[in-house]
């Protein structure tokens, strides 16, 4: 009597015993699973659970912009040559037909007019790149707005720094590499950027390009940079960002059952897969839309790159705009020291000052636990008006990257507006730095108000436009007491005042101490704390003390 064994359950003596899968395809898993362990990997973060807000989903705009460069990247990558030798262009575009050219310049203009659905894949890749380093930026500020950067998410805090700083020189790479007048004039401007730097500036250009500016071999490191080296680091940072964020679990925005131990939301399978293959193409539609109707780098306009020549109105892609504008703006100050000429006019804007503020907005985490001392962990998110600071200084620097970034666009600014440069120019100089001033003073004050008006809304109810009379003659507008929903949320975070001395106290301490107690005094001194609970109490009552009295003299 023979026996089919196939379908006998069996068991390796460290897991239940489980019946033979009966499929290949089964098979085959779980020959994977017994030596990757991938079903208990999926398992365990297949259904792991993620809030859901619509401003979590400006992270994913980057994420799948960045895959949208990947796609058209590799398209490009087909028909582009990387080579500045030197051809007579033989093209379609009668214009520049029999213009001397690179290779590289005459690909891209096979890409642009030869290529099916090249010039499509061209301005799709440009906007893709347009729209990754803007949608960093904006959810580089929604994180730091809501206290998303808080313990334990430092270090992913720092791999979006780095994630926005390797972006813009991704950028910068790829514009440059069709070699026209405009992308020259960019890398001749990023030469003389170097050679800015005391002593080891002009090795530093002969490194980069081979020699003297231009040399022959640019086009073809900063290929490897563009296609190789530089998207390598951008995906290894955006796994470990992925990695931290599933590892840390999603921060989420307070409200009833949502505590800093727990996440309410839908599970990753199959909601948010679902919701996340609609949003990829609904950001891959979108910007194939902008690809197929927007122009943007027209470069058989420009024509091939001569270094005797300008564009007029030249200027780069809009986030390396802020630079620029600095570099306008300053006075030309040089210094000769040690028979070396300095100068300032190059090496502040160009190569302290943005070094420095990118280094400044990735410390924020660390300068925030530093002034306050919190130590605890975070993983519910904070309303702006509920760190009035932390806001200001946010607005502070985006008043200052603002004028900035306008005052590389001055000369299109006088022209558009015939008004005078230099008047525009000694303007811009004093608002970049009274402007932050003042957006910080405004903006702080501004979340204090709003703090006050929760607080108001939460002791005496939303205003209704509705008047009563009483009968002695009396006017008053009735309130409409918030939702317990409503009401926990706007309670729902810490009271400050106990991590605030006065000034008593601080002058008791010393060293250290009594600098860190400073420094959380003008962090949070100027908070409105939420009401506690005998004043929620006492409104209540009085609430609805006033509601039977109004129902009992009302007519």
């Amino acid at each position: 009597m023979s026996v089919d064994t196939t379908k006998v359950a069996h068991s390796n003596g460290t897991a239940a015993a489980a019946a033979a899968p009966s499929t290949k395809i089964g098979q085959l898993g779980v020959w994977a699973d017994e030596r990757v362990g991938l079903a208990s990997l999926a398992k365990k973060n297949i259904r792991k659970v993620f809030p859901d807000h619509w401003s979590f989903m400006l992270g994913e705009i980057a994420l799948w912009s960045f895959v949208v460069l990947l796609i058209t990247g590799i398209f490009l990558t087909l028909w582009f040559t990387p080579s500045m030798s030197e051809i007579v262009y033989e093209g379609s575009y009668d214009q520049l037909r029999g213009v001397y050219m690179t290779e590289a310049m005459a690909s891209t203009l096979n890409i642009s007019f030869d290529v099916r659905g090249g010039l499509l894949m061209r301005q799709m890749h440009h906007w893709a790149a347009m729209i990754f380093i803007g949608s960093m930026m904006v959810h580089l500020m929604r994180v730091y707005f809501t206290g998303a950067f808080r313990k334990p998410r430092e270090i992913n805090w720092v791999i979006g720094s780095l994630l926005l700083l390797i972006g813009t020189i991704e950028g910068f790479t790829g514009y440059s590499l069709p070699d026209d007048l405009l992308s020259g004039t960019g890398v001749r401007a990023a030469d003389g950027f170097m050679k800015a730097a005391p002593i080891v500036g002009t090795w530093m250009s002969f490194f980069v390009f081979g020699g003297e500016f231009p040399g022959e071999i640019f086009i073809q490191r900063f290929y490897i940079l563009h296609v190789l080296l530089l998207p390598g680091i951008l995906l290894a940072l955006i796994a470990a960002h992925m990695m931290l964020v599933m590892y840390h679990k999603h921060t989420q925005w307070p409200g009833p059952g949502r505590t800093n131990d727990n996440v309410v939301g839908y599970p990753l399978l199959p909601v948010y897969i679902s919701k996340m293959g609609g949003f990829f193409f609904s950001v891959f539609g979108i910007i194939a839309l902008m690809g197929g109707l927007l122009t943007i780098n027209p470069m058989w306009k420009y024509g091939p790159y001569d270094p005797s020549k300008v564009t007029a109105g030249s200027q780069p892609d809009w986030y390396m705009g802020w630079p620029d504008g600095a570099l306008r703006i300053i006075p030309g100050w040089e210094s000769v020291i040690f028979g070396y000429t300095i100068s300032w006019n190059i090496l502040l804007p160009i190569l302290i000052l943005p070094i420095a503020f990118w280094a400044l907005v990735t410390a924020m985490p660390f300068v925030e636990a530093a002034i306050t001392g919190d130590k605890r962990e975070h993983h519910l998110l904070q309303r702006p008006r509920n760190a009035p600071t932390r806001t200001a200084l946010m607005v502070a620097f985006m008043t200052f990257y603002g004028l900035m970034w306008a005052a590389g666009g001055n000369d299109l600014i006088a022209i558009k507006f015939d008004s005078s440069i230099n008047n525009i120019t000694y303007f811009l100089r004093a608002a970049v730095f009274i402007g932050p001033v003042i957006a910080f003073i405004v903006t702080r004050r501004w979340c204090i108000s709003l703090q006050r008006h929760d607080n108001e809304v939460l002791l005496h109810g939303r205003e209704t436009g509705v008047v009563e009379r009483s009968v002695d003659g009396g006017y008053s507008e009735r309130h409409e007491a918030l939702s317990a929903d409503a009401a926990f949320t706007l309670t729902e975070r810490d009271r400050e005042d106990n991590l605030v001395l006065s000034d008593v106290e601080i002058a008791k301490l010393k060293g250290k101490d009594r600098r860190r107690a400073k420094r959380a005094a003008w962090w949070y001194g100027y908070n409105v704390q939420k009401p506690t609970p005998a004043e929620l109490e006492a409104a209540q009552h009085h609430g609805h003390h006033d509601e039977i009295e109004g129902s009992d003299n009302a007519h």
